[in-house]
């Protein structure tokens, strides 16, 4: 039979460290509330703090319920729903740029806003560019009427020059700016004017007629087409074609 050896006095002892010997958990921030932290992982209680988040949007939700947006800032259901302003009388609404507006998204205020803008920048450019375009044409009229470009600056000359001695400045500038007005100075010049225009309405009554009719601001400033037709008409029976 075997005998089992007794423990040596001398063997080493083991010892085991207590539960309470374990490493600490990290220590709570102070930004942190109590009832988020997790004393034993030392780490924030992710799960509680995402329930807190979810019912506090809650109750703020409840207590501000949405503001609609006013009507200006709302799509209207069709196209016809766009109240456009054009005041001004150069334009209109225009049905189809309407639907392209609101097939884009635009709200009553953009749109009103496209429309305004338009009158204030576009119209103005369009007439400045129909005023060179005439003015083109005016001039191509009288360069092919005395013989090319060489002519014509010639006689230009000549007419501003005689226009500036004899009639009131703005009488010249009226008349110099249409082509028929041109004519009818270089007319006027050659010998075939009233003795009356000049002088300023001592004479026959046509003469005075058109004397007063080219300084009317409806020709020189408004340029209004028919009463620069009918300047044109009295020119035309006074000097001739």
């Amino acid at each position: 039979m075997t005998e089992t050896a007794a423990p040596s006095a001398h063997a080493p002892s083991v010892s085991v460290p207590p539960a309470a010997a374990e490493a600490p958990s990290a220590a709570r921030p102070p930004h942190v509330p109590e009832k988020f932290w997790d004393a034993r992982a030392g780490a924030v209680r992710l799960e509680a703090l995402l329930k807190s988040y979810l019912e506090l949007e809650k109750r703020l939700g409840a207590a501000s319920p949405p503001v609609a947006p006013p009507a200006a800032a709302r799509l209207p259901e069709t196209a016809e729903g766009y109240c456009i302003a054009c005041d001004h009388g150069l334009f209109g609404p225009d049905p189809e740029i309407n639907a392209r507006l609101h097939a884009a998204g635009f709200t009553p205020d953009q749109a009103q806003l496209l429309y305004d803008l338009a009158a204030e920048r576009l119209v103005p450019l369009l007439g400045e560019m129909a005023a060179e375009f005439q003015a083109e044409r005016e001039l191509d009229r009288l360069v092919a009427r005395f013989g090319g470009p060489e002519g014509w600056a010639a006689v230009s000359q000549q007419i501003l020059a005689w226009a500036g001695r004899n009639l009131p400045a703005p009488v010249v500038a009226a008349l110099a700016g249409t082509a028929d007005g041109v004519l009818a100075l270089h007319r006027m010049m050659t010998g075939a004017e009233p003795a009356a225009l000049p002088g300023g309405g001592t004479g026959a009554g046509d003469a005075a007629d058109l004397h007063r009719m080219v300084g009317d601001p409806r020709y020189w400033r408004d340029r209004d087409p028919g009463f620069i037709a009918q300047v044109t008409e009295g020119f035309r029976r006074a000097y001739g074609s």
